[in-house]
């Protein structure tokens, strides 16, 4: 069970006042050029935030993912994009501290530490987003070299990492034929595409494109073929209660925002926050936070315990916090009535940051399925099996889903491709 420790607590508060003395006075900047903002994420890592995603040992200070998520929590409340920056450094980092061999742990993460390097988690491709069993992106052997061919879409960093952990078919159709690598961001044959969003300004998305780039031996994940999937879905378990966080920080601030206007505004003579529709909406607002943050540090909780349902709690984590930062985000723009349409009012940045949480690192109706799995194998006493409805099951000699194979015979390619 979660329970904030004093250390923890005050790294809140700590990050808490950072967020809203250097952060929120460049918010409105960010908001307007869409560029990527490299002094918050300097300022990131000379707070030591970024650092807590980083066991010591590989330049870092992490101790408990709470501790991170946290943090991840209290910079969502100011800036969904820059919670995102130290969040994106977790997720990037997990499949190397997941699978890597101790040299790659050792070469690849205190940058990620410090900062000086960025990293991207390349995974989703066109036709395999929510179906990650079924990747078409391929890594052929060639000498004590592999020739990487294929395309990554929906990637953050894309265009500014410095490597790329990137999953590639090596083996059989399905899962168990997928494996990792680690690709040089300068590497020949390597090009970005940027993808514009509705939200989240400043972050950047893109496409990644591979021609016959050349990876050496020893940026095998691992050193070992065929494990990717597997390190995929573990470092899905560890990062989607980190999402959980962002959600109820952008929740959060909404509320802040419309709490802050509800008492200022005068409506028939007293305060909006003084009738009681008003107040029914922002309690319901409050209370949904409150469960939603129960759970994603619960979830956080279970990932350092090693708990054998920490999938279930990660899915469900991630599921109701980003449901719930959608429906008080858009809530809180109700509140403000037209003032929260407004671009000069933060509330209408907040909604759209909020949509994305949905979305991405699963969407929410995959965490559907992987609680039911989840329910039905603890009703049963089994540990969990995917079933062969459920988009790359492991247990499925192709890994692919209906879904998939109807979405390919529409593109008119080959059903097992």
């Amino acid at each position: 069970m979660w329970r904030l420790t004093k250390e923890q607590e005050a790294l809140r508060e700590r990050t808490r006042e950072f967020a809203l003395e250097k952060i929120q006075p460049k918010v409105g900047r960010v908001e307007e050029s869409g560029d990527y903002p490299w002094d918050l994420y300097e300022a990131l890592a000379d707070q030591g935030i970024l650092a807590l995603a980083i066991p010591a040992e590989y330049g870092g200070s992490a101790k408990e993912t709470l501790s991170l998520n946290v943090c991840v929590e209290e910079l969502a409340r100011v800036s969904g994009t820059v919670s995102l920056m130290a969040a994106y450094v977790k997720l990037s980092a997990l499949p190397i501290l997941v699978a890597g061999t101790e040299e790659q742990k050792q070469r690849f993460l205190p940058g990620l530490a410090s900062g000086r390097e960025l990293a991207c988690y390349a995974i989703s491709e066109p036709h395999a987003g929510s179906d990650p069993g079924n990747l078409y992106t391929r890594a052929e052997r060639s000498g004590d070299r592999w020739l990487l061919n294929g395309t990554k879409r929906f990637i953050g960093n894309a265009g500014m990492a410095d490597y790329a952990v990137v999953f590639a078919r090596t083996g059989e159709s399905g899962p168990k034929g997928i494996s990792a690598f680690v690709v040089p961001g300068d590497a020949d044959g390597f090009r970005t595409e940027p993808l514009d969003t509705m939200g989240l300004a400043g972050w950047k998305l893109g496409e990644l494109h591979f021609e016959d780039v050349e990876v050496p031996d020893e940026n095998l994940l691992g050193g070992e073929e065929g494990t990717g999937f597997k390190n995929a879905m573990q470092v899905f378990d560890a990062s989607r209660p980190c999402v959980a966080a962002q959600a109820v920080g952008i929740a959060q601030g909404a509320v802040d925002l419309a709490v802050d206007y509800a008492t200022r505004r005068q409506v028939f003579g007293r305060p909006l926050a003084m009738h009681e529709g008003i107040q029914m909406k922002l309690a319901t607002m409050e209370a949904e936070i409150v469960a939603a943050r129960a759970l994603a540090y619960q979830a956080s909780a279970m990932v350092d315990e090693g708990h054998p349902r920490v999938t279930k709690f990660a899915s469900a984590a991630k599921l109701v916090a980003s449901d719930v930062a959608m429906r008080v985000t858009t809530q809180a723009v109700d509140v403000l009535g037209g003032n929260g349409y407004l671009r000069g009012f933060p509330a209408e940045r907040m909604m759209r940051d909020a949509k994305v949480l949905q979305i991405y690192e699963g969407a929410n109706d995959i965490q559907r399925l992987v609680l039911a799995r989840e329910m039905a194998a603890e009703a049963e006493g089994r540990d969990p099996v995917w079933p062969e409805w459920m988009p790359g099951a492991p247990g499925v000699a192709s890994g692919e889903g209906p879904g998939a194979r109807a979405e390919r015979e529409k593109e008119g390619e080959p059903a097992g491709a």
